[in-house]
């Protein structure tokens, strides 16, 4: 229900450093050509004149941050398979390679821009959504709110995925590195994708078909769709901007220069739906601020100077309809995490600090003991016992803490085999299951009884590979994990046995989501 984790500002320099060391391990051979000039001949045509992507992705160090440098060097050796990413390895040398990726991990001579003409003229409409169909067009007997959409980050496709069956209806080719999590639309029709380099993509789930898309940014962080269905708002960190779309057929609306009290520009950590409040929360990456952005045409004034008395209008006032009402914090958030009424904020630092901020009278109302670095992004919510709790993994440490959100308090620390990323649950399940998949024990699941705060169980689907992202379908009755490789798995397993009764064979699945826990926010997923 929050905000995803979100890498370091110096995420370009590690990359580029992380490449000069693969690159010092090939073999020796002859001096390479200037990297420059072997983007221009080799790469200019597919992924653009400033490297902001054509018909390629963009190659700015914040579109490949996320990918290892060994895949950067053999992609360029080898090419990518299904994509017109031709090997390079009988035109150039391996210290041309090198070269080559190293000035790739490299901030451009000049930096690139992004401006609101540059989003308006790369919208693309594939269909009219005047003219979609009422109904599914698939077979009757589908649950189009048991569908799942899986994102296969191996090879850049998705799958849509019959809950019930454990069927694929279609897949497709999606845009490079989606991010962030797809979103949907209230009824469950539409699903909204944004790239690492900037698509966003209306896909129709009733046709099987992309509606529209459009580049909003160099670098996106992620996308949230309103709670009317009427708006969708996407957060970059490149340029820093936030940008209002039309969420029917993605016709740009606003762009919002993301600057604090200063005048300083800061990146999007993340932007999220708060449905109950009619409003769009964001957090920023550079600034110890909160933003809160209301789609509610009727929405109070905003002031953002000093006032005296709110009461007697003083001072100059904006529209307090989709503009950004700003809350000050003492520190810069990197990860948050909504309370079921969505009045409160559970916010965490990189440097370990945690507290929680009041939406309402916009201050801190309660300081969090939670060191190390909570992802509270991945966080969960039950009751049990009378009592409202909140639980969330951690980045940095082997466990899953519990926080009784009635008291905002530490209820619980339950260790697990490492640190983890994702935590998933259901309504219908007395279980929560989390990865390790940031430690050696990668391929180990825990799972915790929510009545008892004690890890039951310790499950391993596949020895050795990466188990991850749990998912259920809509009645919790299955648990659907990732084999995070490449070629990888999607396995299903009975939520309450833990055996497991199917498999498919998927590129890298890094997540899949089920329309109806999403659109009917479930406690036990991210929204």
């Amino acid at each position: 229900m929050a905000a995803h984790h979100a890498g370091g500002g110096g995420q370009p320099m590690k990359l580029a450093s992380l490449l000069l060391a693969a690159i010092a391990s090939l073999p020796l051979a002859a001096t390479a050509a200037n990297p420059a000039d072997l983007y221009q001949q080799h790469c200019l045509s597919c992924h653009g004149a400033q490297r902001m992507g054509a018909m390629a992705p963009a190659l700015l160090p914040q579109s490949l941050e996320r990918i290892k440098p060994a895949e950067v060097l053999a992609v360029i050796r080898d090419g990518r398979a299904a994509t017109q990413m031709a090997g390079f390895a009988g035109k150039l040398s391996d210290a041309d390679i090198g070269e080559l990726a190293a000035w790739l991990a490299t901030p451009p001579a000049t930096p690139p821009r992004w401006r609101e003409a540059d989003t308006a003229a790369s919208r693309i409409q594939y269909l009219d959504p005047a003219k979609l169909p009422p109904r599914p067009g698939f077979a009757a007997n589908v649950d189009p709110h048991n569908l799942f959409v899986v994102v296969e980050a191996g090879d850049h496709h998705v799958t849509v995925l019959d809950g019930d069956r454990f069927t694929p209806l279609t897949r497709f080719k999606s845009r490079f590195a989606l991010h962030g999590g797809p979103k949907f639309s209230p009824d469950g029709r539409f699903v909204y994708f944004a790239s690492r380099d900037g698509w966003v993509t209306q896909y129709d789930l009733y046709t099987l078909q992309p509606v529209a898309e459009i580049r909003v940014g160099l670098n996106t962080r992620n996308v949230a769709v309103s709670g009317d269905g009427r708006w969708v708002l996407a957060g970059n960190t490149l340029p820093e901007t936030l940008v209002l779309l039309d969420a029917n057929g993605l016709k740009p609306v606003k762009t919002i220069a993301v600057r604090d009290r200063a005048g300083r520009a800061s990146r999007v950590s993340a932007v999220y739906d708060a449905a109950p409040r009619q409003s769009f929360v964001v957090a920023l990456k550079d600034a110890a601020e909160l933003w809160e952005i209301s789609y509610n045409p009727q929405a109070d004034k905003i002031y953002p100077g000093l006032v005296h008395d709110y009461q007697m209008g003083e001072g100059l006032a904006l529209p307090g309809f989709l503009n950004p009402r700003v809350t000050p914090l003492s520190m810069v958030l990197d990860d948050f995490f909504f309370d079921s009424g969505y009045r409160h904020v559970m916010a965490a630092s990189r440097d370990g600090q945690a507290q929680v901020i009041n939406l309402d009278a916009r201050s801190k109302v309660a300081t969090l003991p939670l060191d190390g670095m909570p992802h509270l992004g991945s966080g969960i919510t039950f009751e049990q016992d009378g009592h409202h709790y909140m639980a969330t993994p951690n980045l940095k440490g082997g466990r899953v803490t519990v926080i009784d959100m009635d008291r905002w308090q530490v209820a619980a620390n339950i260790a697990t085999p490492g640190p983890g990323f994702f935590l998933r649950s259901h309504e219908n399940t007395p279980y929560a299951w989390v990865d390790a998949m940031m430690s050696p024990r990668r391929d180990t699941l825990s799972i915790i009884d929510k009545r008892s705060f004690k890890v039951v169980r310790e499950l391993t689907l596949r020895p050795g590979k990466t188990n991850a992202h749990v998912e259920f379908t809509r009645d919790g009755r299955y648990a659907l994990v990732s084999i995070m490789e490449t070629p990888g798995e999607l396995v299903v397993v009975d939520a309450a046995t833990f055996k497991e009764v199917a498999a498919l064979p998927m590129m890298k699945p890094i997540g899949k989501y089920n329309v109806y826990n999403k659109v009917t926010r479930s406690e036990g997923t991210s929204h």
